[in-house]
């Protein structure tokens, strides 16, 4: 079968070998028809990003996947590097900017925190959604749709249990995304698109 969405996987982890999440979760996916994964900070360690190449990358995919761990509240550099150099105006944004018009981008991360931690009294005054805001707008700039996260939480706490749990979602998430099996009502309607696994 033909996959009806093709998905590229942008990896932002600055010290992936040392992930117990992150690893995990590329391994799962690894290997998909229809899905690939690029390496970012293996790609451009010396942050010199080939922006004509990256932005080839987004014309021949779908759906596009930033996966990330989450670092004070928001992402690794090298993401905000990539998206102030490859999301230029007159590409993904700007009148005559609609080369990505009507992809989806979907922020795949992973926190030490527990998930009801955040948007809490008791804990972090922001939602996971509140934080990344600025992506999600970034996204819609450029016409894009912005599909809700996947998040890991809790991953210093995780057991390897728990950790296969998580990459046989996102497996589920991806071949899903990929397949065309999401309504967008169910999407709509989740916080997080984890949660539309039953």
């Amino acid at each position: 079968m033909v996959p009806k969405n093709k998905i590229v996987i942008l990896v932002f982890h600055p010290v992936l070998h040392k992930s117990r999440i992150n690893r995990v979760l590329l391994n799962a996916v690894e290997g998909l028809e229809g899905v690939s994964i690029r390496y970012i900070y293996d790609l451009y360690p010396d942050y010199q990003i080939d922006i004509k190449a990256e932005q080839e990358v987004l014309l021949n995919h779908d759906i596009i996947v930033w996966q990330h761990p989450l670092y004070w509240y928001s992402s690794p550099s090298l993401l905000k590097e990539w998206i102030d150099l490859v999301l230029e105006h007159g590409f993904a944004y700007g009148k005559s900017g609609r080369a990505l018009e009507g992809k989806s981008v979907l922020t795949a991360i992973t926190s030490g925190g527990r998930r009801d931690a955040y948007g809490s009294d008791k804990g972090l005054k922001f939602s996971i959604r509140n934080l990344l805001a600025p992506f999600e707008q970034t996204v819609c700039l450029c016409r894009m749709r912005y599909l809700p996260p996947f998040v890991t939480h809790g991953t210093h706490l995780l057991k390897s249990d728990q950790i296969e749990k998580a990459a046989e979602d996102y497996v589920r998430i991806i071949e899903g995304l990929r397949d065309g099996t999401f309504s967008d009502d169910d999407l709509e309607k989740q916080e997080y698109i984890n949660d539309i696994i039953p």
